[in-house]
């Protein structure tokens, strides 16, 4: 992925993820919308979003979510790699909204975090 075109990695049931587009948009800005669930990132592409967001693979779990549990995620012996391939296999596990803009990434949480790239 050699552009970094301005996307919105989105849950269009999650009440945060609406707000942050909502924001987005009323600011002008359509960010291409990646409906994550649907179509689940690759292991590339989201260890590219991992290194744009600047944190590592456990903090962008949902650790309240049933294949968290179900899958022992909580384990600290898991590295990235295992990490990174639960959450394309079980893509509920991923944070969201994720707001891509500028070759720069943030979780938007609260919604409110997108506008800190524009």
């Amino acid at each position: 992925m050699a552009s970094h075109p301005t996307r919105l990695y989105h849950n269009p049931r999650c009440s945060k993820s609406r707000g942050a587009l909502e924001l987005l948009q009323q600011r002008g800005i359509e960010p291409r919308i990646v409906a994550y669930l649907e179509t689940p990132p690759s292991a590339d592409e989201l260890r590219a979003l991992l290194r744009m967001l600047g944190m590592p693979a456990r903090a962008l779990l949902r650790t309240g979510e049933d294949a968290y549990v179900e899958l022992g995620l909580a384990n600290p012996d898991l590295g990235e790699d295992d990490l990174v391939n639960a959450m394309v296999a079980h893509p509920r596990l991923i944070e969201r909204p994720i707001f891509v803009h500028g070759g720069k990434a943030v979780v938007g949480r609260p919604p409110e975090k997108v506008l800190e790239l524009l």
